[in-house]
């Protein structure tokens, strides 16, 4: 799987973050069933708790742009080694595409490429009797 525009899109969206305390800016891309590309960057807020990360962004525009269907995520941020999405945005991910394709890259260049099902396994077993 390509995931070039996915990186270009969410490199511009990472421009846009609002991390003020973290300094710690991350953008998002997810590639929607019907082609579409809906971006998020990552919000802090002095609470931390309230804050909101890129991926979780994405797919939350995505949704109210009427998109339920996903077909890849790209993450990327200023970072030594590309990062993954948190346990939560992992989790809300699942709810839509439990075997999501990940491209996870840093400002250097670097990629790392994975699944959603090999970040989270079981992400849907033992949850309201599944």
């Amino acid at each position: 799987m390509n995931f070039d525009s996915l990186i270009e899109a969410a490199t511009k969206a990472r421009e846009q973050a609002y991390a003020p305390y973290s300094r710690f800016a991350v953008g998002a891309a997810l590639r929607t069933k019907s082609g579409r590309i809906i971006t998020g960057c990552n919000v802090e807020n002095l609470s931390f708790g309230l804050t909101i990360c890129a991926e979780r962004a994405a797919v939350f525009a995505a949704i109210a742009a009427g998109e339920k269907e996903f077909e890849a995520i790209a993450v990327i941020a200023d970072s030594l080694t590309p990062v993954t999405p948190c346990g939560a945005c992992r989790q809300v991910l699942a709810e839509f595409a439990d075997d999501l394709p990940i491209c996870s890259a840093n400002l250097q260049g670097a990629r790392f490429v994975s699944t959603l099902r090999e970040l989270l396994p079981r992400a849907k077993e033992g949850i309201l009797g599944a």
